[in-house]
């Protein structure tokens, strides 16, 4: 709702500050999107935007900031935005100088950064920038120093190494010699990730700027392409490879260089040679097969005379002294010369997006056999802890927990200090949670010492890198009364939660602790940040707040409450009373388990938040306490297997909406009752009020829409909200008005009677909580609002997922997609067999199978999981692959008996080793797993899924499944592997063999870990974002472009340069440009956006396949029409991989394939790619929808160009009957379709003439030939444009202020109906019947994203 508020206001000044700015993309300045580690404030726009944002900044501001900052702020701000970039010289040694374009906010440090990119600079690392003979400090501003300006000359100046220079230089050798290699991002290490759009593209986007295009578009009219697609994404192919998702790209076999770059093993130095300045010593095996020895010492690197076997540290010749060791290597090998040099090239020629890291790891479920090479780098990093120059940072090891801490504290009152502060803290948390994954590896592989090593296994807790760590199992039997290990399971996740709930709200001196959750072979660990002196004391002793006993002691303390007091708004929590073991009354502002700890800094820490929100009734049951009817039927309350459950936030704060609404309708209802019955008195009102009212808070909220006529009570809404405010404001108006509000309050359970505010007490239910014998009231009222939220849960929110999806307004494609979809709407995993059984109750199932599907394999692979988990927990690690291979096949391989091989085959052992009683948690030596049989497993999965999700699956093995719920074997293969973290072989599994198993033990190649971990956000770049997006809905596409290309910037400063986020802003981007008609500058934005995606998300993430289809649309404007071929046959690929045919999106799709298809002229392929759509669209949208009656039209268009008259007649009768039932037979659509029925009714009597005068006169006759046009480009443009919800609308100037003021006019006409109707709004994807405003930038699937988007 941010933008009704805050944007109309900010905006309007902003407006005309801008008009004179140019039209601006993110093109930037070369350097500044190959930074490979931050992005600059501001740094990568281009200058003009830098002066529209100073320009625009003010008035936003306190549009967008609750304080509302004064104008001193705003007028610094101006001043720090508006500092404009300079070029400066660059004297390096040995090539010509050259000017690098800085920014005055960069650090000299940055610089660095660009020259160690740089391909003719790339190899320098230990050097230092000199101005006028005056050294650069590494980490002051460009604008601090004094005399740099516009020419100035920066000189390129060697230092002397150290150990730590040496080391850093040699590790960015490697990895220049290793920047094509994709083994980091299939290992999942460094944040590399994989990306194959340059695989489809062939690097031709334009992007190299739109000259290029144009050289393109002459030659590509006319060039014959090839456009068969590959035989299995053909519509009906029954087979799904998966070799294809993983493409093998040709800079992939990489130029050898070197055959090994090693540290040798005479390191370290002796004294007499460190005396010398040797640092320390590598060994090198050129590709000319040479061995030899270099020396690392202060001046740089040298051959010495040493061998594998003798140490002589004398420089052996040729004597050439360099100071860097690509040079030294230059010398000695030409092979390495030329083949370094090539490497650098394409290193360079990348696209900045393929090599930057990403915020966080993402790794990759499936990877090709790799060859395993040496390197001296990794090497290392596995021996050392790692710790000793890890980042960079001096000071050893970091403390985690100040560095969280501080950059919170950093101040935030206007923009720029905001940026700073949020950029730090995204930095930090991407930092610790890397950190956390690695020493949560460590931990469960054993290479961490225990801090309680005497403890058995489950019981141990380590600390490593300033990170503590815990595993999820129930120690000292704390959570015995919640469900013992299964609770101590769930308690971190929810804790997490908690802590990204409390960091959201950011409060000023509440502070949480750094938390990751890591699942690791099959293990739950808990990273935490260590609250200072924690360690030192007892905690009975430093928790000043809460209970460590689950509520028998517990303590509060002023500050807390007061600190807690400011959360409990947003967070919709209750300050209560409980009572201790002593019976004395204690007050709260959190559940009881949250307790409050001082460090020795002085910070308040809140820990244990897993019980932030309040409880799931649905899943407790409570003896003698009956829940409402709709609970009842549906047959809840079921036990669960633990008493954490809790409601989700996004649940509460759509309870809490729904009983607003409900408390406006009520007043409103009131006050009419009022006005028509002066005389009634206010008493009678109030004992009539309440209880009929009660009965009808239950409905469901479509019910209740509607029920009263439409514009009295919204006037009366409008009247409610006045008065609530003035009641709320002072206590002197009529008492009759405030009587109105006491009984809506009373009504809908609000805990004032003067002002709507519902709130929930987290400690109802709880075990071993008490309260006093004076609450007794608000307890009862708070247990009723727990079953009403309970009940809205499963009235509300379930039905009202269903009919989105129903209406296609979210459109799931895998078990992520989905579970995304039912968390937005509050509805927890555990409900999934409900939502399901809904669906199968449907009065229009078919038209719901595709969420069907989805959800029946996300059943199956969510208790395949759960099975393997334990599953796992019992082998030990030289039995893992074959382990889990076996679960593989068990689960997935129609192979009736598949046998275990057990880890002893290989060796043999001489004597049998005791059993320790300290093993790491991995180490189990037994071998249950391997009697694990394909029917025991699937008997467990129906179990699991029934005892779980309440669902009765009806398969006994996968192939039933397969068979019943229409599943693949590859998709179900994907989703464990996804859930699990295991990584398997790129190969055509023979999963349907009965004769072999489709699983060995070579075929699984890595298990990862699954994290969990907060995800902080960019506040002000995302009020930006949807602010630009509310103005592209109101039809203000130059406008809205501005604000969304300011959100980039902020994105990026806040980010980097990879983000879920800005990946959804460069979308966005596209489709403006391409609506204003700017392609190049789409093509692009679009071209960044699906690189982001494949690299953040994952290449056959849902979202990636949307990013791929809007790319294919802005490549064909562009005339490269076989690259839009190729991408689209990619996205039908991984549609097919991920999901399967039968989706509404596939409909889509193929319509978009169809058609570039028939633009060149393939008509045969056409016709079943569009043919395959139209049966789709009529599956899941009924045959009488307008979608329908557009793909009837498609598809007669083929058979015209066919020359197939009486089946293009057919097609397009068909959609003009649904034209004129829809839409009536006056509205142009109609029209347009009879006139096109006209018109191939007339090219169809033609050709019958010309048929029977050839009957008649035989081969003689004389025949004009028969014109046959093939589409023109602009048709098929136009089509496309329609299919994807782009509409083009030629309009004037005087026309386009007309539109303005009709769409503010209707928009707010909107606003009064849009609170009631929002339930029953119907979808926007139809091609709008009259081109209406709202549809400039609708976007039918963008629903589907997580992240924002902007739908019409």
């Amino acid at each position: 709702m941010v933008i009704k508020t805050d944007e109309l206001p900010a905006a309007a000044p902003a407006d005309s500050a801008r008009e004179h700015g140019s039209q601006a993309g993110g093109k930037g300045r070369p350097g500044a999107a190959e930074l490979p580690s931050v992005m600059l404030l501001n740094g990568d726009c281009p200058e003009s935007l830098k002066k529209e944002a100073a320009a625009a900044e003010p008035p936003r501001e306190n549009g967008l900031d609750e304080a509302g900052p004064g104008d001193e702020t705003t007028g610094q701000e101006v001043i720090v935005i508006q500092d404009t970039g300079f070029s400066v010289k660059i004297l390096a040694p040995g090539i010509e100088p050259f000017s690098l374009q800085v920014s005055p906010q960069e650090m000299v440090q940055e610089i660095h950064q660009v020259l160690m990119d740089r391909e003719d600079t790339c190899h320098r690392t230990c050097f230092s920038l000199h101005l006028d003979g005056n050294v650069l400090d590494h980490f002051s501003e460009l604008r601090s120093v004094e005399g740099l300006q516009e020419g100035s000359v920066l000189r390129v100046v060697e230092e002397p190494y150290t150990v730590r220079e040496a080391r850093i230089h040699v590790r960015h050798v490697r990895d220049l010699l290793k920047s094509l290699d994709p083994s980091d991002a299939f290992n999942g290490v460094d944040c590399n990730s994989l990306s194959f759009l340059s695989v489809f593209t062939d690097g031709d986007l334009g992007a190299s700027g739109p000259s290029d295009s144009g050289k393109r578009k002459k030659g590509l009219e006319m060039d014959p392409i090839d456009c068969t697609p590959p035989e299995y994404i053909l519509p009906g192919s029954r087979e799904r490879p998966l070799c294809p998702l993983q493409p093998q790209n040709r800079d992939w076999k990489p130029l050898q260089c070197l055959k090994v770059l090693t540290m040798s093993g005479w390191n370290p130095p002796p004294g007499n040679r460190k005396m010398h300045g040797d640092l320390m010593y590598l060994f090198v095996i050129t590709a000319e097969d040479r061995q030899v020895s270099i020396t690392a010492s202060t001046r740089g690197f040298y051959l010495n005379q040493s061998t594998a076997y003798h140490f002589n540290p004398k420089p052996a010749s040729p004597r050439f002294l360099s100071h860097s060791l690509v040079e030294l290597l230059n010398q000695i090998s030409p092979t390495f010369k030329k083949n370094f040099a090539v490497l650098q090239k394409k290193r360079v020629q990348r696209h900045p997006f393929e090599r930057i890291a990403t915020p966080f790891q993402v790794y990759s479920w499936t990877a090709p056999q790799a060859e395993h090479a040496m390197d001296c780098v990794r090497a290392e990093d596995a021996y050392t802890s790692r710790l000793g120059y890890e980042e960079h940072i001096p000071g050893q090891t970091r403390d985690w927990n100040e560095e969280l801490q501080t950059t919170r504290e950093l101040p935030r009152k206007n923009l720029p200090e905001r940026l700073l502060r949020e950029r730090a803290i995204f930095k930090v948390h991407s930092d610790f949670t890397a950190a956390a994954t690695r020493g949560a590896m460590a931990v469960i592989d054993g290479n961490v010492m225990a801090i309680n090593p005497s403890e058995e296994t489950k019981m141990q807790m380590f600390i490593w890198n300033n990170i503590f760590f815990s595993l999820g199992f129930d120690v000292r039997d704390h959570y015995k009364d919640f469900g013992g290990d299964v609770a101590a399971y769930v308690a971190p996740t929810n804790d997490l939660n908690g802590v990204r709930t409390y960091n959201a709200v950011d409060v000023e001196g509440l502070y949480t602790l750094g938390t990751v959750v890591v699942d690791y072979r099959g293990y739950r660990v808990t990273a935490q940040s260590i609250i200072p002196g924690i360690l030192e004391r007892d905690q009975e002793q430093s928790v000043i707040y809460g209970s460590i006993d689950f509520g028998k002691t517990v303590v509060s303390h002023p500050r807390y409450l007061e600190l807690l007091e400011r959360t409990s708004r947003p967070l919709k929590i209750l300050r209560h009373q409980v009572l201790n073991d002593r019976d004395e009354e204690v007050e709260l502002c959190s559940s009881v388990e949250c307790k409050g700890i001082i460090g020795n800094d002085g910070r308040h820490y809140i820990l244990d938040l897993l019980r932030t929100f309040p409880p799931d009734l649905n899943f407790l049951p409570v003896p003698g306490e009956e829940l409402p009817e709709e609970c009842a039927r549906a047959g809840f309350p079921r036990a669960h297997r633990h008493k954490l459950c809790c409601l989700r936030q996004e649940l509460v704060d759509a309870f809490v909406e729904h009983r607003y609404l409900l408390f406006m309708k009520l007043a409103a209802l009131q006050l009419m009752q009022q006005n028509a019955s002066q005389l009634e008195t206010p008493s009678s009102l109030e004992n009539g009020g309440p209880s009929s009212l009660e009965s009808k808070s239950e409905d469901p909220p479509g019910q209740e829409a509607g029920s009263e006529e439409e514009g009295s009570s919204a006037s009366g809404l409008a009247k409610v909200k006045e008065l609530a405010e003035t009641i709320a404001a002072d206590d002197g108006t009529d008492p009759r008005s405030r009587e109105v509000i006491r009984n809506a309050c009373k009504a809908v359970g609000s805990i004032s009677s003067t002002a709507f505010d519902i709130r929930f007490n987290p400690d109802i239910f709880s075990p071993g909580v008490r309260f006093p014998e004076s609450c007794q009231d608000e307890v009862r009222d708070q247990k009723q609002l727990l079953k009403d939220a309970a009940a809205f849960l499963l009235s509300c929110q379930i039905p009202g997922l269903v009919k989105d999806c129903m209406e296609h307004a979210v459109l799931p494609v895998d078990g992520a997609t989905l579970a995304e979809v039912m968390r937005q709407r509050g509805i927890n995993m555990r409900y999934l067999g409900k939502v399901l059984e809904l669906v199968l109750r449907s009065p229009a199932r078919h038209q719901l199978d595709h969420v069907f599907k989805i959800g029946i394999g996300e059943l199956i692979t969510r208790s395949a999981k759960h099975i393997f988990k334990t599953y796992l927990q019992g082998v030990e690690l030289s039995g893992l692959s074959a382990a889990i291979s076996h679960f593989l096949n068990c689960f997935l391989s129609s192979y009736p008996n598949p046998v275990a091989h057990l880890p002893a085959d290989e060796l043999v052992s001489k004597k049998r080793n005791k059993r320790r009683k300290n093993r790491p948690p991995g180490a189990a030596d037994n071998t249950a797993w391997a009697v694990m049989t394909p029917q025991e497993l699937w008997k467990n999965i129906c179990q699991e899924a029934k005892n779980y999700f309440d669902f009765d699956l009806e398969c006994e093995t996968v192939d039933q499944a397969v068979e019943t719920y229409g599943l693949q074997k590859i998709t179900l293969l994907r989703e464990i592997s996804l859930k699990t973290g295991i990584q398997v072989l790129l190969k055509e599994y023979s999963f349907d063999s009965r004769h072999k198993p489709a699983f060995t033990e070579e075929d699984v190649l890595n298990i990862f870990p699954v994290v969990k971990h907060v995800n902080p956000k960019a506040s002000d770049a995302f009020h930006f974002f949807q602010s630009g997006q509310a103005k592209v809905q109101q039809g203000f596409l130059k406008e809205g472009c501005e604000l969304i290309n300011e959100a980039l910037n902020l994105f990026n400063n806040v980010y980097g340069a990879m983000h879920v986020e800005t990946c959804a802003c460069l979308r966005l981007l596209a489709r403006l440009h391409y609506i204003m008609g700017d392609y190049a500058e789409a093509l692009s934005n679009q071209q960044k956006a699906v690189l982001m995606s494949e690299r953040v998300m994952g290449t056959e993430h849902p979202n990636t396949i949307q990013e791929y289809m809007h790319l294919a649309l802005y490549c064909f404007a562009s005339s490269q029409l076989s690259t839009a071929l190729s991408l689209l046959y990619r996205a039908r690929y991984l549609m097919l991989l991920v999901f399967g045919e039968d989706h509404p999106e596939m409909a889509l799709l193929d319509n978009n394939i169809g058609l570039v298809l028939h633009g060149v002229m393939e008509y045969d392929l056409s016709l079943r790619f569009l043919e395959n759509a139209l049966a789709v669209s009529t599956k899941y949208h009924g045959p009488k929808a307008l979608k329908v009656a557009l793909s009837h039209h498609l598809v007669a268009r083929v058979y015209e160009s066919k020359a197939e008259f009486r089946s293009a007649l057919q097609h397009e009768k068909e959609g003009y009957t649904i034209y004129k039932t829809q839409l009536g037979e006056d509205h142009e659509k109609t029209k347009e379709s009879s006139e096109y029925l006209k018109c191939l009714t007339q090219q169809a009597v033609a050709l019958q003439r010309t048929m029977n005068e050839i009957y008649r006169n035989g081969s003689s006759a004389n025949i004009p030939p028969l014109k046959f046009t093939a589409p023109s480009m602009a048709s098929v443009l136009e089509q496309l444009n329609v299919i994807n919800g782009i509409l083009f609308i030629p309009l004037s100037q005087k026309d386009l202020e007309n539109l303005k003021a009709e769409v503010a006019r209707r928009h707010q006409l909107q606003e009064a109906s849009r609170n009631r109707d929002r339930a029953e709004e119907p979808m926007a994807t139809e091609p709008a019947p009259a081109g209406a405003p709202g549809d400039l930038g609708s976007q039918p699937p963008a629903a589907k994203d997580p992240s924002p988007s902007v739908q019409g």
